[in-house]
């Protein structure tokens, strides 16, 4: 059988209104930038890997990396999730994505999610706490879920977690389960405001 291909999508946009305007991947935690430490370990647990951006500085911020534009802008995190099943689905079973201000993803955490995933489920999100709120921009989503996705576009949808709500065979990673590859709450921890990356010991570029 052939091995089924993975794509790694870093979700690098937002308006980043809550960290005055400052790119957030480029802030830098333990002296490099969160979007690169995002990309090794989509490096370590893909295939091939995308970046979804929109800002006209992406390709100078990554050389030699594919840079995918969403269709339609200023859709929300929704949006960015169809760019990157549209640009996976003809070559991949799936994609593992990662936003670009989560600098404590590990590739055990994405190696987790894409082996539920391939086992037969068309998204894998993991729940840093039960009964809390998924995180669906760290994630696998089936290629196949791409027709799901883009009709929840056109009624209006942006939420990134209607995505996983929509699919009937999604499931969750949370738990033992999670627990076991580390803190679930560093692991899927984002930075959002300065003082989120000041509590992390990061700094602006």
């Amino acid at each position: 059988m052939t091995p089924r291909r993975c794509i790694g999508a870093l979700l690098a946009g937002g308006a980043a209104r809550r960290f005055g305007g400052t790119p957030k991947g480029l802030a830098l935690v333990d002296g490099e930038r969160i979007a690169d430490r995002a990309l090794a370990a989509l490096a370590a647990s893909t295939d091939e890997q995308i970046v979804i951006a929109n800002d006209p500085h992406a390709a100078k911020w990554f050389p030699n990396r594919l840079i995918v534009p969403d269709e339609v802008r200023g859709l929300g995190p929704l949006s960015g999730l169809c760019s990157a099943l549209r640009a996976a689905k003809s070559d991949a079973a799936g994609i593992l994505v990662v936003a670009w201000d989560m600098p404590f993803v590990t590739s055990e955490l994405l190696c987790a999610l894409r082996e539920t995933g391939e086992a037969g489920a068309s998204a894998v999100v993991p729940v840093a706490v039960d009964g809390g709120p998924a995180s669906p921009l760290c994630a696998y989503y089936a290629t196949e879920s791409l027709a799901t996705c883009e009709r929840l576009l056109e009624h209006g949808e942006r939420r990134a977690a209607s995505l996983a709500e929509s699919l009937a065979s999604a499931r969750v990673l949370a738990g033992a389960a999670l627990a076991k590859l580390g803190d679930p709450a560093r692991l899927l921890r984002s930075i959002d405001t300065p003082d989120d990356l000041a509590a992390v010991g990061g700094t602006l570029p």
